[in-house]
C-alpha cells in the first residue's frame, strides 16, 4: 500500500536528502540522453574494453540501436527520477531503494551499450536482480513477495534461453564479440534458425510476450509506481532491444549475410497479433488500475512485434522499402510506449498514492481534487489508444499501413497472415479505447466512492513536473513524427539503411509516403472544431447569464456512489460477447430479512479464467511436481542402492560412447 506516513524532523531531512539524490540521478539521466543523441544524430560510435582477467573482457560500444534506446531511457529516467523525488519522500526507508534504484538505471543503460557476450549477461542479469529486489522492497506486502518470486522464476528461465542461444553463437564463431559474431554466422546454416528460437523465447520473456507474460501482471502493480513506470516503460523493452539486436543484427538480411527464414517473421507476427489482443483483453476486465496498465503493456509489445515480424517477412520477399517502413514502425511505437505508458504509471501512482487503494471501485472523482493529475493521465489514456494528435496514433498508423501493404508479398499464405495481422491491430485499438475509457471515466470522474477519495489531495510539484513533461513529449512526437523518423533512420542496422527521408511534418519512405496524414492538418482541424463548439453558442446564443444546478436525479435528494456505473459493469457486455475467451467465472450470495421478498444484502463476484496459467502453466506444474515426487523416491538412504545408480550411469556411459 502506497500511503504516507507521520513526518518528524528526521523524516523531513532524510526525505529531503532522497529527493536531492533523485533530482542528481535525474542530471545524470539528462547528461547521457544528450550524448547519446548526439552519437546518433552524428554518427559517432565509440568502444571501450575492461578487462576482467587474461582471456575475459567487458565491451561496451555506443552510437546506432544502443543510443537510440540509451535516448529512451534517458527521457523516461529523467522523469521518473524528477517524478522520484516527491513520490518517495515519504517512504520508510528510502535508502535500500534509492540504491537499488540508481543500480537498476545504470544496468539498463550498460544492456543498450553492451558490444560482447560477458558485459551483456553481467548487465542483464543486474538489471533483473536490482528490478527483483525493488519489486519485494516492501517486506511486509505478501503480494509483493509473491510476485517478485514469480518475476525471479520467469526472468532466470528467460535468461537461460539467452545464455543457450550465446552459447551456439560462441560455438559457431569462436568470438564473445557482438562485431566477429556478426561476421562468422553468416554460413552458418540452420544454428542461425536455432539461435533466433532460443533468443525469441529468452528476450520475449522479458518483454511480456503471450505465454510468457504471467509475471508482467503481477510484479508491476506490486512494485512502486515510479519503479513500475521504467519496468513496463524501458525495462521490457530490453527485451524487444535482444530481439531485434539478433534477428537484425546479429543474423538479420544485409551486409553479405543472407536473408532470414520466412517462417520467423510469420513466428513474430503470430506472437505479436496474439499478445496484443489477448493482452488488451484482459486489461479490460481488470479493476486493479495497476495491472489494467500492465496487461496494456503486453498488448503494446504485441504491436511492436507486428512491425518486427511485418519487416522480417518484407524483407524475405525482397521489399527492402515496406521492411524500413515496418521495422520504423516498431521502434517508433518503442518510443511512444515508453512516454505514454511511464506517463499512465506516474499518474495510476498518484492516485494510488492519494487514495491508498489500486481498486478503481474505490475511487472515482479525482479530477476534482487532482486535476493536473487526472489531465495528465487523460492525454496518457488519449495517446495509448491512438487518437490524434498525439503519439500513438501515428505509430500504430505505420504499423497498420507496413501490414497493409502485405498484400504486395508474394505467397497467399503470407498475405493471409498480415491482413489478419491489421485486423487483430484494429480490433486492439477499439478494445484499448474501451479499456482507458473506463480508467479513466471510473478513477476519475463522477463522485468519489469511497472516504479516502474524497479527501485526495493533488501531488506535489516534482511529482506532475514528471508527467507534465512526458505529456508534452505525448503532443510533440505526435504532431512532429518527421524528426522521430529521422532520429530512427539514423539508426545502423540493414533493413533501415537509406530507405527513411526527413520531413519534419510528415516523412517519406523511399517515396512512400504518409498517404496523406499529416498530423499539424489533423491537429490544425481539430484546433478549428474546438474552437467552433466554444464560439458557436456564443454567437448563436448571445451573452446571457449562466446558470449552475445539479443535473437532473430522477427526484433523489442527492446522487450516490451506488448509482454510478462499476468498472464490472462497464465491460460485463464485452464480457459476454467473448465468453467463449474469457470463461467468466460468477458466484452471488444473498441474504435475506425475509426469504425471498426481502433481501439485507447482494454480493456479487465474477472472474475471468486466465487462460495461459489455466491450460499451460498448471498442467506444467503438475508435471514437474510430479518428476520431483518420483526423484525423491529415489532417495533412500541406502548406500547399495546408491553404488548401485554410479555403476549403472558408468554401464550407460560406456555402451553411448563406445
Amino acid at each position: 500500500m502506497e500511503t504516507d506516513r507521520p513526518e518528524t524532523a528526521s523524516s523531513r531531512i532524510t526525505g529531503k536528502l532522497s529527493s536531492a539524490c533523485y533530482l542528481l540521478y535525474a542530471a545524470g539521466c539528462l547528461f547521457t540522453g544528450i550524448l547519446s543523441l548526439r552519437d546518433l544524430l552524428l554518427g559517432y560510435s565509440w568502444y571501450i574494453s575492461l578487462p576482467l582477467s587474461g582471456v575475459l573482457t567487458l565491451s561496451f560500444r555506443g552510437g546506432g540501436l544502443s543510443a537510440y534506446f540509451v535516448i529512451i531511457l534517458s527521457l523516461l529516467g529523467f522523469c521518473v527520477s524528477v517524478y522520484s523525488a516527491g513520490y518517495a519522500r515519504h517512504s520508510r526507508s528510502p535508502w535500500p531503494a534509492l540504491l537499488l534504484y540508481g543500480i537498476f538505471v545504470s544496468s539498463m543503460c550498460a544492456v543498450f551499450y553492451s558490444a560482447n557476450i560477458p558485459a551483456f549477461l553481467i548487465s542483464w542479469e543486474t538489471m533483473s536482480l536490482s528490478s527483483y529486489f525493488l519489486v519485494v522492497s516492501d517486506a511486509k506486502n505478501i503480494e509483493a513477495s509473491r510476485a517478485g518470486l514469480l518475476y525471479g522464476v520467469m526472468t532466470h528461465i528467460g535468461t537461460a534461453f539467452i545464455i543457450a542461444a550465446f552459447m551456439v553463437m560462441f560455438f559457431a564463431t569462436g568470438s564473445l564479440e557482438f562485431s566477429a559474431i556478426r561476421a562468422g554466422l553468416g554460413s552458418a546454416g540452420e544454428l542461425r534458425s536455432v539461435i533466433f528460437v532460443l533468443a525469441l523465447i529468452g528476450f520475449g520473456t522479458k518483454a511480456g510476450v503471450i505465454p510468457l507474460h504471467t509475471w508482467l501482471p503481477k510484479a508491476h502493480p506490486a512494485a512502486p509506481s515510479n519503479v513500475s513506470a521504467l519496468m513496463s516503460g524501458i525495462m521490457i523493452k530490453s527485451g524487444i532491444y535482444g530481439i531485434i539486436l539478433v534477428s537484425f543484427d546479429i543474423l538479420g538480411a544485409g551486409a553479405g549475410q543472407p536473408a532470414a527464414p520466412l517462417w520467423w517473421g510469420v513466428a513474430a507476427l503470430s506472437a505479436g497479433a496474439v499478445s496484443s489482443v489477448m493482452g488488451i483483453m484482459h486489461a479490460l476486465m481488470e479493476r486493479d488500475i495497476k495491472r489494467l496498465l500492465a496487461y496494456s503493456s503486453v498488448e503494446n509489445v504485441g504491436i511492436i512485434l507486428l512491425g518486427i515480424g511485418a519487416s522480417m517477412i518484407f524483407s524475405f520477399n525482397n521489399l527492402p522499402v515496406f521492411a524500413g517502413l515496418a521495422l520504423a514502425a516498431a521502434l517508433y511505437h518503442v518510443f511512444n510506449h515508453a512516454i505514454f505508458k511511464g506517463l499512465l504509471f506516474m499518474g495510476a501512482g498518484s492516485a494510488v498514492h492519494a487514495t491508498g487503494t489500486k481498486n478503481m471501485e474505490e475511487m472515482g472523482g479525482l479530477v476534482k481534487r487532482m486535476p493536473w493529475t487526472g489531465l495528465f493521465f487523460l492525454i496518457g489514456s488519449v495517446a495509448i489508444c491512438a487518437l490524434p494528435p498525439f503519439n500513438g496514433f501515428m505509430s500504430e498508423w505505420l504499423t497498420f499501413q507496413s501490414l497493409i501493404v502485405g498484400i504486395k508479398t508474394a505467397a497467399v499464405l503470407t498475405k493471409t497472415f498480415m491482413l489478419l495481422s491489421g485486423a487483430a491491430l484494429a480490433l486492439t485499438g477499439a478494445l484499448a479505447a474501451s479499456s482507458f475509457v473506463k480508467a479513466f471515466g471510473i478513477s476519475f470522474l463522477g463522485v468519489s466512492r469511497s472516504g479516502k477519495a474524497a479527501g485526495a489531495k493533488e501531488s506535489p510539484f516534482s511529482m506532475l513536473a514528471g508527467m507534465g513533461v512526458l505529456s508534452v513529449f505525448c503532443l510533440l512526437a505526435g504532431i512532429f513524427p518527421g524528426y522521430m523518423l529521422r532520429l530512427i533512420s539514423d539508426i545502423s542496422l540493414p533493413a533501415l539503411g537509406g530507405l527513411l527521408q526527413f520531413a519534419p511534418n510528415g516523412f517519406v519512405v523511399s517515396g512512400v509516403s504518409s498517404s496523406g496524414v499529416l498530423p499539424m492538418a489533423v491537429l490544425g482541424t481539430m484546433l478549428a472544431g474546438a474552437a467552433f463548439v466554444f464560439i458557436f453558442p456564443l454567437v448563436a446564443g448571445g451573452r446571457k447569464k449562466s446558470i449552475c444546478a445539479d443535473p437532473w436525479d430522477c427526484g433523489i435528494r442527492r446522487l450516490t456512489p451506488r448509482m454510478q456505473y462499476t468498472a464490472t459493469a462497464f465491460t460485463h457486455p464485452l464480457r459476454r460477447i467473448f465468453k467463449k475467451i474469457y470463461k467468466p467465472r460468477k458466484e452471488v450470495r444473498i441474504e435475506y430479512i425475509v426469504k425471498p421478498f426481502f433481501t439485507r444484502e447482494i454480493e456479487y463476484r465474477s472472474e475471468i479464467t486466465p487462460l495461459a496459467e489455466t491450460y499451460f502453466y498448471r498442467p506444467l506444474t503438475r508435471a514437474l511436481h510430479d518428476i520431483a515426487h518420483f526423484a525423491r523416491r529415489l532417495q533412500s538412504g541406502n548406500l547399495q542402492l546408491y553404488l548401485g545408480y554410479i555403476l549403472g550411469t558408468l554401464v550407460v556411459l560406456l555402451v553411448v560412447w563406445g
